[in-house]
């Protein structure tokens, strides 16, 4: 009963930015690491940025300095700023968050959200 719900993606020009939005709702008893992952024609997906409970990140060295993660416990949702994009952003973007619910603590992944960086 656990759903992950993404927005914010669409198609932006390089150079431009994105907010995507990914909030979590259901019977949730609590939420662990918070992520981005993308996966972009014919590659494999890859880890973007992650956050812990605590609000620790890391991020993929293709991003550092141009992506943010952050998360706002009280509404369940993590957040992916992306600035100064480039075409090799291109990809969809999933969520991924480690949830504890009734069946115990397990990932859940959000629908995706196509980005595409293009002039």
């Amino acid at each position: 009963q656990v759903q992950l719900v993404e927005s914010g993606g669409g198609l932006v020009q390089p150079g431009g930015s994105l907010r995507l939005s990914c909030a979590a709702s259901g019977s949730i008893f609590g939420i662990n690491t918070m992520g981005w992952y993308r996966q972009a024609p014919g590659k494999e997906r890859e880890l973007v940025a992650a956050i812990s409970s605590g609000g620790r990140t890391n991020y993929a060295d293709s991003v550092k300095g141009r992506f943010s993660i952050s998360r706002d416990n009280a509404k369940n949702t993590v957040y992916l700023q992306m600035n100064s994009l480039k075409p090799e952003d291109t990809a969809v973007y999933y969520c991924n968050v480690w949830i504890l619910a009734v069946g115990g603590l397990k990932d859940y992944w959000g629908q995706g959200t196509q980005v595409t960086v293009s002039s």
